[in-house]
């Protein structure tokens, strides 16, 4: 672990700099904490954030005036002593502002989109310790599969929005500061890849917003902002439970003038366990798990209206897949740069650069029923014959630019431009009577512009969008390597598309506190290198690559009503959308060995259903949120599996979630989540049940620079299918771990 000891080397430094401790409680005017709050100094500069009890600690030279704010209240300067109660009072009219639906910050009653925030604070007391875990506390958020990223096979990563399903490809984009996180090559999530202590909150975007993204933003975006440096701050979070279940993280943060610097990582894993039904096993299955690390430096100088910055991160993981051969690695390294600029007349302009470099490693098997192992009586999943080997490396650059200017009062205009460009070396090892190896390269560029409006008149809010998308496909390129001769393989087909992709919203408030709303878009996603020219394979199902595939192509739209009081906001929706040619592993052998799946673009699918979210809270103390989401989810036009249901979506979803926080007691979640039947294949064969999920998460304080914690999940033991491959696959069972967070402040 040195990336942590250097870390904690680093915050213990600055803690021994420390000058006069300044300790402030945020709350609002009822007395209830406030999590999350910044805590600015003379120059505007963040010093710290608030923790989950309202807690912010810092040190400055007395006299020491701060300013303190927070989302939906009116931020206030204050003298600070060395304890301090803060009250804030709510803003006039507050609501939730979100950024990542429009680039611009509007309110909830505003926008015309469903778009929900997680917090620091909410992100931290739930008890999962990997991202997607955290995330599915939303309603209608799934991954391709249901289980978790701490044992799922990376091809089963992707994310679900608005029940359109997945492949391994995700239909949502998820991005940290415009830069997109998914993978290069087969589009799935590293879910584990972000420090967690660096999160300052996910913002989530439901819908197709390709008029500001471009590929991948069919069912929507998912946003990561990072946390700001703040002076002189150190933090450690470690927990360990069940099934050697880990996660450790750090966080050392510094400011000097103009200047910040934020370093972050962790390691997060466990010892896994078998994931076939009991009923179901045989000598050849073994614990599927994960041990990752992860870090990020982020330095930033700030002067007048202009940030720039520079930032670099490092992943890698090793995950066991379920047998003793299938196993699968990554090492990933980011690095980005750019700069943030606000005007004193509104403003702003945002300028990115970024690139990757990946190596991806992963083993392929065919399972056998045949004696093996040594024991002769053995009849099922006996043993595993290797059949593959991959090896692959890309590369990726990409650059962004946005600006918006109002132009008269309630009158916005945002115009950008960016360019994704995704090099890739795929090298395969076929194993038998027909070994050989594959040596195939490909190179993907997406580059758009894209222009939008927002004008906003009394009670009417109308945005509109457009954006022009040039995909390329080409330099594709395979060789094969037979008995120490090299040969030039397949033809693969090249492609070159131009895309339009409008979006239109209006809203229309009514009162103080109620609002309509509709908007209507179109969207696609292009196949990824890894659809086009590479099988994968989970437990006993190979889906064979289809470099024929053509890019998706949806059209949606959304009404809904929204409500929001000084308690809380209630959103209802009604959505629909369509994805035209949608990517689809369409079964082709369901009895070889492993089962044979071939990428297919299908005639049309067709999600339709209703969604309803809420963020209330009724005592000073409790917070609830939570929803429902029906969705009608089916294929609808063409020749192969008409009117069968999307594969890994579930007609029903719910969630509810409970906090409670009392600074002299500390603080205690619950989330639960539930989850209708759905079908793990094209064909509607396997049927997997539904499902009823609680969790729990309970802290407490002691002092101001110790918190204790545990957290559990599936506190009910239930069975929960994940997958039938054609054999069972199970979720983890009850999973209990405690831990602590320690944090350090030191000087300005």
């Amino acid at each position: 672990m040195p990336l942590l000891l250097s870390i904690a080397i680093f915050g213990l430094a600055l803690s021994a700099q420390a000058q006069t401790a300044r300790t402030l409680t945020v709350e609002d005017s009822a007395g209830r904490v406030i999590a999350d709050a910044g805590v600015r100094d003379a120059g505007g500069k963040v010093l710290a954030r608030s923790d989950a009890m309202g807690h912010v600690s810092f040190a400055c030279d007395a006299p020491c005036t701060v300013r303190v704010e927070a989302a939906g209240f009116a931020a206030k300067n204050v003298q600070a002593d060395a304890e301090t109660v803060v009250q804030l009072a709510p803003a006039d009219n507050a609501e939730q502002v979100t950024v990542t639906a429009y680039r611009t910050p509007m309110g909830e009653l505003e926008s015309p989109v469903t778009t929900r925030v997680l917090t620091q604070n909410a992100l931290q007391s739930t008890a999962a310790i990997t991202a997607d875990g955290q995330i599915r506390q939303l309603p209608g958020v799934e991954l391709f599969r249901r289980s978790s990223s701490l044992v799922a096979n990376p091809s089963s990563q992707g994310i679900s929005l608005r029940a359109l399903g997945s492949t391994s490809a995700s239909r949502t984009l998820m991005t940290l500061d415009d830069v997109p996180l998914n993978d290069p090559v087969g589009a799935w999530i590293h879910w584990l890849e972000q420090p967690q202590l660096a999160i300052a909150n996910i913002e989530l975007l439901r819908g197709g917003a390709s008029d500001l993204y471009g590929s991948s933003a069919i069912g929507g975006v998912v946003n990561v902002h990072l946390a700001e440096p703040a002076a002189h701050v150190f933090t450690l979070r470690s927990s360990y439970g069940g099934l050697g279940t880990y996660a450790d993280d750090a966080m050392g943060q510094a400011t000097h003038d103009a200047w910040g610097v934020l370093a972050a990582g962790g390691a997060t894993g466990t010892d896994g366990y078998i994931q076939e039904a009991p009923w179901q096993r045989g000598p050849v299955d073994t614990v599927s798990n994960v041990h990752a690390q992860n870090g990020m430096l982020l330095a930033e100088h700030k002067r007048g209206e202009l940030r720039l910055f520079v930032r670099g991160s490092g992943f890698n993981e090793a995950r066991a897949n379920g047998t003793p051969y299938q196993t699968n690695g990554t090492r990933l390294w980011r690095y980005a740069t750019g700069g943030d600029w606000q005007s004193a007349n509104g403003a702003t302009a945002a300028l990115r650069l970024y690139g990757s470099t990946e190596h991806y490693r992963q083993t392929f098997s065919s399972i056998s029923n045949l004696p093996d192992f040594g024991d002769a009586s053995c009849t099922y999943r006996c043993g595993e014959t290797p059949t593959r080997f991959a090896w692959i490396a890309d590369n990726e650059l990409g650059g962004a630019a946005h600006w918006s200017k109002p132009l008269t009062a309630g009158w916005i205009l945002l115009a950008g431009a960016d360019t994704h460009d995704v090099r890739v070396w795929d090298d395969e090892q076929s194993f038998g009577s027909a070994a050989a190896l594959t040596d195939t390269s490909v190179h993907q560029r997406d580059s758009g512009a894209y222009v939008e409006t927002l004008y906003t008149h009394r009670a009417w809010t109308v945005t509109a969008g457009a954006r022009m998308d040039w995909f390329q496909n080409y330099d594709v390129r395979q060789l094969v390597e037979q008995n120490n001769t090299w040969t030039p393989g397949a033809t693969l087909p090249q492609f070159t598309q131009h895309v339009f992709d409008p979006r239109v919203g209006v809203s229309r408030k009514l009162g103080e506190h109620w609002a309509l709303s509709a908007s209507g878009f179109r969207a696609f996603r292009a196949p990824s290198p890894s659809e086009l020219y590479r099988a994968t394979q989970v437990g006993n199902q190979l889906t064979l690559a289809n470099g024929a595939l053509k890019s998706e192509r949806a059209t949606g739209w959304e009404t809904g009503v929204a409500s929001q009081r000084a308690w809380g906001t209630v959103r209802a929706s009604y959505f629909l959308t369509e994805i035209n040619r949608p990517i689809s592993a369409v079964t082709i052998n369901p009895n070889s060995s492993p089962i044979l799946l071939q990428r297919e673009n299908l005639g049309q699918i067709t999600s339709r259903g209703i969604a309803i979210d809420s963020e209330i809270a009724p005592r000073k103390w409790l917070t609830i949120d939570g929803g429902y989401q029906y969705a009608h989810a089916t294929v609808t036009q063409g020749q192969q599996d008409l009117n069968k249901w999307i594969p890994e979506v579930a007609r029903n979803m719910a969630s509810l979630n409970l906090r409670a926080e009392k600074a002299r007691w500390g603080s205690l979640s619950l989330q639960s989540r539930l989850s209708g039947r759905q079908f793990d294949d094209d064909a509607n064969t396997y049927l997997l049940h539904g499902y009823f999920k609680l969790d729990a998460y309970a802290a407490h304080a002691f002092g101001r620079r110790v918190e204790a914690f545990a957290a559990g999940e599936s506190l009910l033991d239930r069975t929960i299918e994940v997958a039938k491959t054609p054999t069972t696959t199970l979720g983890m069972r009850r999973t209990v771990r405690a831990g602590f967070t320690l944090t350090l402040g030191a000087a300005k």
